[in-house]
């Protein structure tokens, strides 16, 4: 199958490499999980079509100091801004590419956000996503190249993702070298996030958490590993977690 993450890596082709300080791949992962769950779970999809719930991507939560809620579903206000009393589903999109020392920001970002999501709205079903990757060196462009050179849109890009194996050569001081026990560990520290048991809607805790693996160098094509070393099958994971959260939503929010 096509999963929203398998955008996200066609987005990173088109324009040749990972951008880290954008939010445009969560913004992909959010959409492409809303239009999956539109497609497969009927009561979200008839409470979307008759406007009694909204979706809003990258709004601030109260009381949040301006923390940003990647994918926020719920009911709205009469104005049609979000309801924070009403939320029904609230989604958070990491990842952790370029450098795995990383991890332990953005696992306090969503322990943060959990806190926002939870505070609003005990019921509401919380998913939080991340996406690992797993080459040996990515080549950091947003940070280490693009800043530098007049003339990186016209000679420096269009090589980038192609193969282009001499832009290891041409750029020693934008690699970030991973070690090779990196995503495992960076999947171990994801796994601490308190995922609470089905029901127990009173526990701070997400419902659901998925891992994805991602293989971008910004050097050679990125990809989805499937296979991979970290044990993790994308698609049956992605998909079990789809019957999940639409399991839960109409268990919350329809009986």
């Amino acid at each position: 199958m096509t999963t929203p993450f398998d955008q996200v890596i066609e987005q990173i082709k088109r324009r040749g490499f990972h951008n880290h300080r954008l939010l445009e791949h969560s913004d992909l992962v959010s959409i492409g999980i809303l239009k999956d769950l539109e497609d497969q779970c009927e009561p979200l999809a008839a409470d979307l079509a008759s406007g009694k719930v909204k979706h809003w991507l990258n709004k601030s939560a109260p009381g949040a100091r301006g923390r940003q809620i990647d994918l926020w579903i719920g009911e709205p206000r009469s104005n049609g801004s979000p309801d924070p009393a009403k939320l029904r589903i609230g989604i958070e999109n990491k990842s952790v590419t370029t450098a795995h020392r990383n991890r332990d920001a953005r696992f306090d970002d969503l322990n943060e956000s959990l806190q926002v999501l939870h505070r609003a709205k005990p019921e509401a079903v919380l998913v939080a996503t991340v996406i690992i990757g797993v080459a040996d060196r990515v080549l950091n462009v947003p940070d280490r190249i693009s800043p530098f050179y007049k003339n990186f849109k016209k000679r420096i890009q269009p090589r980038l993702s192609s193969g282009d194996l001499k832009l290891w050569t041409d750029f020693p001081m934008a690699i970030s070298q991973n070690k090779p026990d990196d995503p495992h560990l960076t999947v171990a520290k994801f796994r601490q996030l308190k995922i609470r048991p089905a029901g127990h809607t009173h526990e701070i805790g997400y419902d659901y958490l998925l891992l994805v693996p991602a293989y971008v160098d910004n050097v050679t094509a990125p990809y989805i590993p499937r296979p991979n070393s970290l044990g993790i099958d994308v698609d049956a994971e992605y998909e079990n977690r789809l019957n999940q959260i639409c399991k839960a939503y109409r268990v919350r929010f329809h009986t």
